[in-house]
């Protein structure tokens, strides 16, 4: 998330009744998670194992429970608890607008595009043309969607990021201010839903289908032309690449990456990345064709144990 306009690092430090380390006046323009930060943002890191993570990422202002050593042109933010000030920082920067109206006078419609009854479209959302948002879907602020965009009853764009940090009086959640973005030629089933990123964007892409009841998490990356099927569950900032395939049931784990034109069957469970242009399924994913030679050879035990008792 970019600032409306650029903040001193002493003002951000008075913001969350920080120390600071750097100069007064070095300059922020916004903050945001370590896999999308550049130059000028803050991140946040407040466990050893993710020190050096932080402090050699993009981002040149390092929220950090600890003063260490400052890279060379960089800043510290040194805060007892960086996830409570991330969220304070969050709450000034965007904090939560409550809505009078089912269509917020600041959203932005496309031309010939139709809102069916009982919709919720929220502030600052922007729809292009020749769209159709059936009825009772709900869109959250700040969420854009592109031109030829169909969405069906009952789903959800732009609820919070499935975030946490568990702490002795409960888990505590990390506060969602970035947007949802829906390419063109999009369509979205019913019951889905899609979560903002906490943030930056979770993506749809050009031409990309998602049949119904489908769980898209915080940040994830949908690329051009994918097709993913119902009951389908897609952990936060995972990259989907252009043209994969995706059946029913299948379950993803966070931050990892599905190459292009992969094809997922069924129930498979996805834990770690996948190569490109390749079929998979199974617990967890494999080749798709392994997983039946396997099966195929197990089915021949029996076969080969009479065999080595005739033998005997």
């Amino acid at each position: 998330m970019k600032f409306p306009k650029p903040h001193t690092l002493k003002q951000i430090a008075e913001l969350i009744d920080s120390n600071f380390v750097g100069d007064d006046n070095f300059q922020v323009l916004g903050m945001n998670e370590i896999h999308v930060v550049e130059p000028g943002d803050i991140v946040f890191v407040d466990h050893p194992k993710y020190y050096d993570k932080a402090l050699n990422s993009a981002a040149t202002i390092v929220l950090i429970n600890k003063e260490v050593e400052c890279p060379e042109g960089k800043a510290l933010l040194v805060s007892d608890d960086p996830f409570r000030d991330f969220n304070k920082l969050t709450d000034y920067f965007k904090p939560f607008k409550a809505s009078n109206t089912s269509i917020a006078d600041s959203a932005i419609i496309g031309k010939n595009t139709i809102i069916q009854p009982n919709c919720f479209i929220g502030h600052n959302v922007v729809i292009g043309d020749n769209c159709i948002i059936h009825s009772n879907v709900s869109i959250y602020d700040d969420a854009v969607i592109g031109n030829n965009v169909t969405i069906h009853s009952g789903t959800v764009l732009g609820a919070n990021a499935f975030y946490y940090k568990n702490r002795p009086e409960g888990y505590d959640r990390l506060k969602s201010c970035g947007r949802v973005v829906i390419k063109d030629n999009v369509d979205i089933g019913a019951g889905c839903t899609i979560d903002r990123g906490v943030t930056g964007d979770t993506i749809i892409g050009e031409g990309t289908k998602l049949d119904n009841q489908i769980q898209i998490g915080h940040d994830t990356v949908i690329g051009k032309k994918c097709l993913i099927a119902s009951l389908a569950g897609i952990a936060g900032c995972v990259v989907i690449e252009d043209e994969v395939t995706i059946w029913g049931q299948v379950g993803c784990t966070s931050g990892i990456t599905i190459g292009k034109k992969a094809v997922v069957h069924a129930q498979t469970g996805i834990s770690k990345s996948l190569e490109g242009g390749k079929t998979y399924w199974g617990v967890p994913a494999q080749e798709a064709r392994l997983v039946l030679k396997e099966m195929a050879s197990i089915k021949r035990i029996p076969e080969i144990l009479s065999t080595i008792k005739k033998i005997k």
